[in-house]
């Protein structure tokens, strides 16, 4: 066993993370996932199957998200103290590394756990960069045995509510100023051109748009430096904390915020509700076109 410690607060590799799948102090969570409610079972399905070894299951829809809130999105934020309760009986508390990988390149949940846990000041979280995919091209083990870690008590820490954006926060702000809200989703989504998901086609007004997908070569991050002077660009003038992400049910706007703390631009925030909880008050003004 590598009892070197472990210390990733942003991305580890493939190689790295299976030389420390035996540590005592490593949580592993699996956290594929599709948009779609309907989605669920066959994503536990798939975990079932095959996994890294120790991982446990961590659902999009039933353990990052409360479906239940209105108004919201479709991946409303869950309740703090029902995240604290679950992390506890997945056996995590502040004294442990966190990583959590997804089968796609961590925009579909695996950087959602990450902001999650990020809100509740848990330092020592990571993403594996190139998901599942990453782990498979390097020919590293998988397994079908379901592990579970001794349970722990609900986390001791409640979100960062400064770190949350809402609706009516970007309402406000979009009437003084445009430029710092940036919309992670595909360029003709923005554009309003398609709209495979949502009722409504288009965008925030004064948003920009940058793809997830430019984070990415590969199907992992890019290079830190290459990051920095590509998103430095994007802020211009403003400092990366007055910088606000949003995608379509705020999961892949916190992709972009795991970009930035990889290319040290610290502080953004997430519009947790998106443009699906944007558009579920139709006197909210509604962009087409470029930026």
């Amino acid at each position: 066993m590598n009892t070197s410690p472990m210390h990733w607060t942003t991305l580890v590799d493939a190689p790295t993370l299976a030389a420390h799948l035996d540590d005592p102090q490593l949580r592993l969570f699996d956290a594929r996932a599709t948009a779609a409610v309907q989605g669920t079972a066959d994503m536990v399905a798939a975990y079932a199957a095959s996994h890294l070894p120790g991982a446990q299951y961590a659902d999009l829809n039933l353990d990052l998200s409360d479906l239940s809130k209105a108004g919201q999105g479709r991946h409303p934020l869950p309740d703090d103290e029902v995240f604290a309760r679950k992390l506890g009986l997945w056996g995590v508390s502040p004294a442990h590394q966190v990583v959590v990988y997804d089968a796609g390149d961590g925009s579909m949940a695996a950087a959602r756990f990450w902001w999650l846990l990020k809100l509740l000041g848990h330092e020592r979280v990571a993403v594996l960069d190139g998901g599942l995919a990453a782990w498979r091209a390097a020919g590293l083990p998988e397994t079908a045995e379901v592990k579970t870690q001794p349970e722990e008590a609900p986390y001791p820490a409640s979100f960062d509510r400064s770190r949350i954006v809402t609706a009516d926060a970007v309402r406000a702000r979009i009437e003084r100023e445009s430029g710092w809200l940036v919309d992670v989703r595909a360029a003709e989504r923005f554009r309003g051109e398609v709209e495979p998901i949502d009722p409504v086609a288009g965008h925030v007004p004064g948003a920009v748009n940058r793809a997830f997908a430019s984070n990415l070569r590969d199907g992992r991050f890019k290079p830190k430096e290459e990051l920095h002077a590509e998103l430095a660009a994007l802020l211009g003038d403003r400092a990366s904390s007055e910088m606000v992400a949003m995608c379509g049910s705020g999961v892949t706007a916190c992709h972009l915020l795991l970009a930035l703390e990889h290319a040290g631009l610290h502080g953004a925030k997430v519009f947790a509700g998106s443009w699906s909880g944007w558009i579920s008050d139709p006197s909210r003004p509604v962009a087409k076109g470029a930026t």
